[in-house]
């Protein structure tokens, strides 16, 4: 990854549009670009949501058992600590009422900065109890896991390949182009 100016360039998988961005950053040039979802996927923006939605769950559905789940903020932490690369996703959870909360933004922020600066996607997720629903939310003892923060990472001896984790990547690369850096994806009931 280059860094001009206090700017981060994205990965691009080479198109006309990207061999344009990179051309223009690389001279110095910064484009401002106002194109919805809409315009650079040809589809319906509620519909392409649900999609990645749908995405998602499925991602998380078959990292679980494949023991490619971390959850919690002071865990997840310590995975990217340990291991950046491996890591393939990164999910900041939070419901309304914890929008507010000081010290859980600091962590989001942090561990933004860190997923950033190693090239991690990243995506919030607003329906935490649809995300412990998928994942299994109560530990071994019957108490809460900490879903602020969930990690998807590739399963041990493979890198992992899979269309639905393929949809969400181009999502959060998609959402990058438009300078939304984190994305806000609401999981079905």
């Amino acid at each position: 990854m280059r860094k001009r100016a206090g700017h981060k360039v994205a990965k691009l998988t080479p198109t006309w549009r990207d061999h344009l961005w990179i051309s223009c950053l690389q001279r110095g040039y910064f484009l401002m670009c106002n194109m919805t979802f809409e315009e650079t996927s040809g589809e319906n923006s509620t519909e392409r949501m649900d999609s990645v939605a749908k995405a998602l769950e499925e991602v998380l559905c078959s990292a679980l058992p494949q023991g490619c789940i971390t959850v919690g903020v002071y865990e997840a932490a310590k995975s990217l600590n340990v291991d950046p690369d491996n890591v393939v996703l990164c999910l900041l959870a939070t419901d309304e009422e914890q929008v507010e909360d000081v010290a859980l933004q600091i962590h989001f922020t942090l561990i933004q900065a860190f997923c950033c600066e190693n090239d991690i996607n990243i995506l919030r997720v607003s329906n935490m109890r649809r995300l412990a629903e998928i994942l299994g939310g109560v530990k071994p003892g019957g108490e809460p896991m900490d879903m602020h923060c969930v990690l998807v990472t590739n399963p041990q001896l493979t890198t992992w390949k899979d269309p639905a984790l393929s949809k969400v990547n181009l999502f959060c690369r998609d959402s990058r182009i438009l300078d939304q850096w984190v994305p806000i994806i609401n999981l079905p009931d």
